[in-house]
């Protein structure tokens, strides 16, 4: 089902790979298909392999250690970002999923669509109050009491999204001339 402002395939922007951004969102998917297969694992087990098998002709001497620790160490700090980017996209789109579900569901609350905005103490609350709903049934002082909840969040994220706004505002008024 979709509404005149429901995105489409059509409706969307094409990707931008001219960027640098563009690339390295490219390259970081790439790298992540690339090191979730089997076969990079073996390689990976050979390299260690073919370093162990000559560690004697090198005496085990500190430079044969250093080869595999700077190697490690690098494959390792470049991967962190990589995976990293590719966490955040995998986020970002199941989140839009998620609220598209959420959006079009009659019977669901949109004030679940900004959860991710809460404080983990305020995430932590809703938890044990749809825990103790889930565990008791339908009660229906514990179905107000989550109700309330939810409108308090959204509440709080109106209001830190409203002096944001009035942050960025006065920013914006002290940089025009």
């Amino acid at each position: 089902m979709t509404t005149p402002d429901t995105p489409t395939a059509e409706t969307l922007p094409p990707p931008r790979h001219g960027r640098v951004g563009g690339a390295f969102s490219a390259a970081a998917l790439w790298t992540s298909q690339q090191c979730g297969r089997a076969s990079t694992f073996v390689v990976a087990c050979l390299v260690i392999l073919v370093w162990a098998v000559t560690g004697p002709f090198f005496d085990y001497s500190d430079t044969w250690q250093l080869i595999i620790n700077t190697g490690t160490t690098i494959v390792t700090f470049l991967m962190v970002f990589l995976i990293q980017n590719t966490q955040n996209r995998d986020m970002a789109a199941l989140h839009l999923k998620l609220d598209e579900l959420i959006r079009v569901n009659q019977d669901a609350r949109n004030t679940l669509l900004n959860l991710e905005d809460l404080t983990e103490e305020e995430l932590e609350h809703l938890k044990g109050s749809f825990t103790r709903l889930a565990g008791g049934g339908v009660d229906s002082e514990l179905l107000e009491e989550a109700e309330q909840d939810l409108a308090h969040a959204a509440h709080d994220i109106k209001e830190a999204k409203d002096r944001v706004a009035k942050v960025a505002a006065r920013a914006g008024d002290r940089t025009k001339p």
